[in-house]
């Protein structure tokens, strides 16, 4: 199946169906704006103006339509309409498709493709009017005059005639998707087959459309399985939701919760055909096979299954003799259960893929019992199948699936039987907003008074449930009712205004009947719906929908917390313990959903219920990230609806990655062979031994001996959550961003910013010192912020050991020592000296590894989880000293880059620091160091990495063995520990290199200085720790020594022990330069090439200015070339990634033509930072790129070469776009640098990057053009 095509079908559709449906309506005076009044009206006709400005004559029948339109408009809104018929004939066209694809339209005539290959136009144009379709005279001579004229807008509109004539004649047979004929979606339609551009064309062409193949109900995936109309149906619905589904999540990123009308996008998923047939299979399935045992014990549930074909089925668990008693006793309730008797649910149906599934396992169970095919699906349709769902477009789907499904085994099945058209009773979720309940008078009145006032009265209990009930769906609880008294109730309609009694009375009865017909309508709805959720059920099978609490708007949120008061986490634990009420005590449900409410602390009131109350028969647990559509991990397990003391059976997926089909693949050889490693046979029971009752089946003697035999944590320690601010863009910042005299490093506890562990990646025992957070004046600005939460202010400054709460692998914990506070996402334990290392070991130990794999095996690890961890304390870990070995080892690596605060240079600048201040290198003479290379320095770091990650694996594998003794788990763990998780970094020349270029400019800047090891400048003035001589002087000379000369034009820097003369110079005016070619004395090429001569030497600067440029691998004809391409095209980017987006160094950048560029470092910025860039910089590289396209053109008249003519040519274009690009760059830069705006460190680099963004420039003739003056983030 082409899920590429499908997606991009989809999503261009609905895109091109909104649109055209808005174009549409503006064409009838409609607008998002207004609906607008006819501007002529007659007796037949009106006028109205269109959104264009012309006119548009309409007749009665269209204005008709119209009216519909406009009232529909002013109930739900203009977009929500416009939604609506998209979506409508969305589905509508995509059902013809398939229907014409299995040849089931009841002309067997093409209606948007044809079967003769090539051949563009549709069968149904080409054959018209004779086909099938009761056209009038009228009609026909309408299609004989458009075919007549010829054009391609005739054959359009014949076209879009003859395809609303086929929809409407598919209403006598699919009357829930073709609606009744004159609807006004037929006023907004506008389709060809024609136009390449239309949803048509895009779905039939055999390019790039979707193959017909897929729509094909005989065809079979990569298995051998059928899945043509499951699959089809289901991924359109999906994809169909993409844009909306994105829109709805980034809207919740701005805290815009989920309404009612959005909630089908965000919750709706997909679900993978074989995991459907594994929850059918093993309740519709495992309930025919309790029949059949019951009728003989002798029966093998295998051998019945691989009898019926369903291979998914996992037989029941080995048992104890007396649980077997006790389950055969339960089975004899089956024992007269026919086929009719299985009544089957999905109560969020979606697209009906489960649907669909049950009945085919229906199919089998009544075949087998002497049923034909053709019999058995009016059977399934009238008796066993059940659905519902909040959305309109899922049901019709749902609705269109179960039809097709059925004329499938059913040619006639369309015709019905018995003079009855079959009706699958699937259906929306109803609301009763907008039923009028004084109507409710008018019914029943010809029956028996009692009978008629608890009829009225039961219906207004269900108008009262009905309230927004789509705002809630299945989860709605619904009493039994008399359902039959009630359909008797709505039946018998009084719209004649008949009324025994004084005349004023029946007039008001005769009023208020008006659209009574309408209500009847919508309460035999109503009645459908709640009788579906009302009544019990055998099977119960779905994939709920998954939104967690904090993404319910607060109606939901409410409902939820009033009637799943215990269940509230997430909607899918809610739907869970609806579905167990739906169920006969007898029943089976099936699910598939995230796998968090079999771990997690916040869903112990959920396992306990279902351990209580249900029994887990089987359950599948997938590998984290199987299931490429969900964003979360997930399990399927399927329950019996009571208590049963057995074991469950269990496979256990988690170790096999490579996506769905290796999962199906793994579940196969699973069922095949139960000795295959990863089957499991678990009772509830046992999971009671362990704190929070996980469901951890897998668990060895070994490991429960572990908990039975240890203290919990949360006896020796406190693991605790931290501070939530609410608004971390406001009240955190990376420590890089703000002044570094305003950062308590050191735990000044006057300082604004203080060290906050806020949590990171994968990195054990030390390190991801980046954020640090407001807390000025005891933190009051963050205190008096709504929705601020300052948890466990106590501990704050104390020292450690943190770790992060959500993680993409496996838990790591890195000590911290005093000064930090810690945040609700780095979450920190808090003990005595005596425990902290411990702790710390035995957390990154492999013992502790595969305990929170049954504590939380979600990657989400809560302070709850940690406070379980089992505890046997023995001295020989501290007594190993292994834990402080590897803190260090972790903080050396940290600190060798420039990321950490306690970075002191880098670690390829060679260790010549004395020798700079000797005499030999002062005066001159040749006693110099031995030449120095780059490559040289790359080894030595490169040995010394090797070494540090070495001795880390080491003494991690040294602690694996000892936690692994003490926890007596010999048998089933070993010590080693992978390279990948080994948390210190290797040797990376391209990286290192790309650092070490890095740190150059940060000595360019003078945030580094060659001279002195650590951060030098960060938000100090410039002059506090630089000055430049500007007339000769006598003063402080090198190292403190009086009376030493200082020439002018030098830098000097001021360090504790004196003032030195800078070995490599801080640029002057914070601005360096980047252009393609070298027209400044300080571009950055320039400088880069001096930096690597002073570190390195001039002996040997070509040689490592080669390797420097090998490293980076990007394009040139030279060394300096290759550099020069670097920077303009890839440094930034590798500066934004390494400071997070949050650059300290800010490019100027005029745009792609790489007119100008130039760095400023944001620590440096003051208010002339942007009119020098203009007036020293941009102007000046004008003025060169002028005059080398002068000296281009120059050349281009005067040389007879033609290879250098077309070289320079090519030239003069690049000069002339630069020059284009500049001269709208300087416009947008003269505004700012006229603004001289200030920043303020403290606002971050977002606050204030965006000062300079967005700056309007007036353009002739057009809309105002939009410059960014700083590259983007």
């Amino acid at each position: 199946m082409n899920k590429a095509a499908i997606k991009r079908f989809a999503i261009e559709a609905r895109n091109k169906l909104r649109n055209s449906v808005t174009d549409k309506a503006g064409m009838l005076g409609i607008t998002p704006e207004e609906c607008s009044d006819p501007v002529t009206t007659g007796p037949d006709f009106e006028v109205y103006q269109t959104a264009a400005g012309t006119e548009i004559t309409l007749n009665k029948s269209q204005c008709e339509l119209r009216k519909k339109l406009v009232d529909k408009i002013a109930e739900r809104g203009f977009d929500a309409v416009v939604e609506e018929v998209a979506y409508t004939w969305f589905n509508r066209i995509c059902a013809i498709r398939f229907m014409e694809a299995n040849d089931y339209l009841p002309s067997r005539v093409r209606v948007l493709s044809s079967e003769k290959d090539g051949k563009n136009e549709p069968d149904l144009v080409t054959m018209a009017p004779d086909v099938d379709l009761s056209f009038t005279e009228e009609e026909r001579e309408k299609i004989y005059d458009l075919k007549m004229k010829g054009t391609t807008a005739a054959s359009d509109e014949l076209f879009q005639k003859l395809f609303i004539k086929q929809c409407n004649a598919l209403h006598e047979i699919l009357p829930e998707l073709f609606e009744e004929t004159q609807d006004y979606t037929e006023l907004l339609l506008d389709i060809s087959y024609a136009n390449k551009d239309d949803v048509v064309y895009m779905l039939v062409n055999q390019e790039d459309g979707i193959p017909e193949a897929d729509f094909n109900v005989t065809s079979v995936n990569e298995q051998g399985e059928v899945t043509g109309q499951v699959e089809i149906i289901g991924w359109l619905y999906q994809y169909y939701n993409t844009e909306l589904k994105d829109d709805t999540f980034a809207k919740l990123k701005k805290n815009i919760k989920i309404t009612k009308e959005r909630i089908p996008a965000a919750t709706q998923l997909f679900t993978p055909d074989w995991i459907v047939r594994y929850m059918v299979e093993n309740s519709v399935g495992r309930i025919w096979i309790d029949h059949l045992r019951a009728l003989d014990s002798s029966v093998n549930e295998k051998e019945i299954a691989e009898k019926f074909g369903w291979k998914y089925y996992l037989p029941e668990a080995k048992q104890e003799e007396s649980v077997n008693v006790k389950l055969a006793e339960i089975r004899s309730n089956y024992k007269d259960l026919k086929p009719t008797d299985i009544l089957c649910i999905d109560p969020c149906m979606g697209s009906g893929h489960i649907l669909i599934a049950m009945f085919d396992v229906l199919m089998d169970i009544y075949t087998s019992t002497g049923y034909s095919e053709r019999e058995a699906a009016f059977e399934i349709v009238e008796h066993n199948i059940h659905g519902l769902d909040i959305d309109q477009r899922a049901y019709q789907l749902a609705y269109f699936a179960v039809m097709m499904k059925g004329r499938g085994y059913n040619r006639r099945f369309f015709r019905g039987r018995d003079d009855v058209k079959p009706m699958p009773k699937v259906y929306a979720i109803a609301e009763s907003n907008d039923i009028l309940r004084s109507h409710l008078s008018l019914f029943g009145q010809s029956m028996e008074v009692k009978r008629r006032e608890t009829a009225k009265e039961q219906m207004e209990y269900l108008l009262d449930t009905f309230k927004d009930g789509r705002e809630y769906g299945s989860i709605l609880n619904v009493e039994e009712c008399d359902w039959e008294l009630l359909q008797d109730y709505v039946e018998d309609l009084n719209m004649e205004g008949q009324f025994n009694g004084p005349s004023d009375i029946q007039g008001q009865i005769a009023f208020d009947s008006n659209k009574s017909d309408e209500t009847q309508k919508s309460l035999r709805l109503l009645i459908k719906v709640a009788k579906n959720l009302g009544q019990k059920y055998d099977v119960v099978v779905t994939n709920p929908p998954y939104m967690g609490a904090s993404n319910m708007n607060a109606d939901l949120s409410k409902f939820i917390k009033d009637n799943y008061a215990d269940y509230k986490s997430d909607f899918f634990s809610a739907f869970i313990v609806k579905c167990t009420h739906m169920a006969k005590i007898t029943g089976y449900l099936g699910f598939l959903t995230p796998y968090v409410w079999m771990f997690i602390q916040s869903y112990e009131k959920l396992r306990n219920y279902l351990f209580a109350k249900t029994t887990i028969e089987k359950l599948i647990q997938f590998e984290y990230s199987a299931f490429e559509e969900a964003t979360v991990p997930i399990c399927t397990f399927v329950l019996k609806n009571s208590y049963v003391d057995k074991k469950g059976c269990y496979l256990r997926l988690t170790d096999f990655r490579g996506g769905m089909e290796v999962q199906r693949q793994k579940t196969l050889e699973a069922i095949s062979n139960l000795d295959c490693g990863y089957y499991y046979e678990q009772h509830v029971k046992q999971y009671e031994k362990i704190p929070g009752s996980p469901v951890a089946y897998w668990i060895s003697n070994s490991m429960k001996d572990a908990f039975l035999n240890s203290v919990s944590l949360e006896k020796i320690g406190k693991p605790e959550q931290g501070m939530a601010t609410a608004n971390n863009g406001r009240f955190v910042r990376c420590w890089y961003e703000v002044d570094k005299r305003k950062i308590s490093i050191s735990g000044n506890l006057q300082a604004k910013w203080f060290p906050y562990n806020n949590g990171g990646g994968y990195r054990k025992w030390y390190g991801f010192n980046i954020d640090v957070v407001n807390w000025e004046n005891d933190g009051r600005d963050i205190k008096a912020f709504p929705k601020a939460y300052i948890r466990n202010e106590k501990d704050y400054f104390k020292s450690g050991i943190t770790w992060n709460a959500i993680t993409s692998s496996d838990v790591s914990v890195r000590f911290f020592g005093e000064g930090f506070i810690f945040s609700n996402a780095g979450m920190a334990i808090f003990t005595s000296e005596k425990y902290q290392k411990y702790l710390l070991a035995f957390i990154n130990s492999c013992v502790s590894k595969n305990i929170l794999k049954i504590l939380s095996p979600t990657l989400n690890y809560n302070a709850g989880d940690m406070c379980n961890l089992p505890i046997i304390y023995s001295d020989i870990v501290n007594e190993s000293g292994k834990c402080d070995v590897c803190i260090e080892i972790s903080k050396d690596d940290w600190d060798a880059f420039e990321t950490s605060w306690d970075f002191q240079c880098h670690p390829l600048i060679p260790n010549i620091r004395g020798i700079w201040d000797t005499d030999e290198m002062k005066n001159g003479t040749d006693n110099l160091p031995q030449r120095l290379y780059i490559e040289a320095g790359f080894d030595a770091w490169e040995e010394e990495c090797d070494n540090r990650f070495a001795q880390l694996k080491a003494n991690e594998e040294e602690l694996n063995r000892i936690f692994i003794d003490i926890y007596g788990l010999q048998d089933e763990l070993t010590p080693d520990v992978e390279d990948k998780d080994v948390t210190v970094r290797k040797a990376d020349l391209g990286r290192d290199i790309r650092s070490f270029i890095s740190y150059a400019v940060g000595c360019m800047f003078g945030r580094y200085s060659l001279d002195k090891d650590g951060l030098i400048l960060a938000g100090q003035p410039f002059e506090s720790v630089y000055f430049e001589a500007t007339a000769p002087r006598t003063g402080i000379g090198v190292a403190g020594a009086p009376g030493d000369y200082v020439s002018t034009g030098e830098f000097y820097i001021k360090a504790e022990d004196g003032t030195k003369k800078c070995t490599y110079n801080p640029d002057r005016d914070n601005i360096i330069p980047i252009t393609d070619e070298e027209y400044f004395c300080d571009d950055i090429v320039g400088r880069f090439v001096e930096f690597v001569e002073t570190v390195y030497g001039k002996d040997t600067l070509e040689e490592n200015l080669d390797f420097i440029a090998q490293a980076l691998g990007n394009k040139g004809n030279s060394s300096r070339e290759v550099i020069r391409n670097y920077f303009i095209k890839d440094f930034y980017k590798d500066h934004l990634k390494v400071y997070q987006k949050r650059p300290i160094y800010w490019l100027f950048d005029s745009g792609k033509q790489n007119g100008f560029k130039a760095l400023i470092y944001m620590h440096r910025y003051d208010a002339d930072t942007v009119g020098r860039v203009r007036t020293d910089y941009l102007h000046r590289a004008q003025n060169y790129v002028e005059t080398a396209m002068k000296s281009a053109e120059y050349t281009i008249e005067n040389t007879t070469v033609a290879s250098e003519k077309s070289k320079t040519m090519k030239a003069v274009s690049k000069y002339t776009k630069q020059l284009a690009e500049m001269q709208t760059y300087d416009q947008a830069i003269a505004h700012v640098a006229n603004q001289r705006i200030e920043i303020d460190l403290d606002d971050g680099v977002k606050v204030n990057y965006a000062k300079f963004q967005g700056v309007e420039v007036a353009q002739e003739g057009k809309k105002a053009l939009k410059v960014d003056l700083l590259a983007k983030i």
